[in-house]
């Protein structure tokens, strides 16, 4: 497989920001969390319109 520079760009920053969380889980998701109220406006979030049936 080819390395795709975008990809390993991707790779390498979510790498920098667990290491700044020492790499704890939790402080990872806070850390995202605290991510996204500060961009809030910047999300688009797009209802769902169709119903999914699951099967038993």
């Amino acid at each position: 497989m080819k390395d795709d520079p975008t990809i390993t760009r991707i790779r390498e920053v979510r790498h920098s920001i667990s290491e700044k969380c020492g790499h704890d889980p939790k402080k990872l998701v806070e850390y995202y969390i605290q991510l996204q109220k500060k961009h809030e406006g910047r999300f688009i979030i797009k209802e769902r319109t169709e119903k999914i049936s699951i099967k038993t």
